[in-house]
């Protein structure tokens, strides 16, 4: 699949078949989180691949919108060293990610971490040091279904020029 039509195609997916995910897949998609464009050149950005299925099931039990990272076989939890423009960072190595899994033919779904209340549980329960934020978690396997993409606003309505 071509960059636009992973764009265009890409939506959330809270459902998953039960086989794994292919460790080579799950590795391809942290390549593209760390290439991701990085203020300073500061890569803060670490990666937890989580696939036991007992993990997955204590973080989405955690969190508050992400239940079906239980049902998920892999979760990937994206953390930065806490620079100055870490939130910056993190999210463009997740939409990286995100668009990754939608060209390898993978659902994946972005749940918040920054500011939840359980993102600093979430940081011990993987054992990931002080000094580091939890930017987001994505729940990552293959789609029981090929639902298409919701419908979004279209671009006469955001697109302004010159001025709002």
């Amino acid at each position: 699949m071509e960059t636009l039509a992973a764009i265009r195609e890409r939506r959330s997916v809270r459902e998953f078949r039960s086989d794994p995910v292919e460790r080579e897949l799950l590795e391809r998609l942290v390549d593209c989180g760390r290439l991701a464009p990085t203020a300073r050149a500061e890569e803060p950005w670490e990666f937890v691949v989580v696939t036991n299925d007992d993990m997955t099931a204590r973080i989405g039990g955690t969190t508050d919108h992400g239940k079906f990272i239980a049902e998920a076989p892999a979760c990937i939890a994206v953390f930065c060293r806490d620079t100055k423009y870490y939130l910056e960072d993190g999210c463009a190595a997740t939409q990286n990610i995100l668009l990754a899994a939608a060209d390898l033919g993978l659902g994946a779904c972005w749940v918040a971490g920054d500011k939840k209340a359980y993102a600093d549980e979430i940081r011990r329960m993987l054992e990931v040091p002080e000094g580091y934020k939890l930017v987001s978690l994505l729940a990552v396997g293959h789609p029981s279904d090929r639902r298409p993409p919701k419908g979004k606003r279209p671009l006469d309505e955001v697109l302004h020029w010159e001025k709002f």
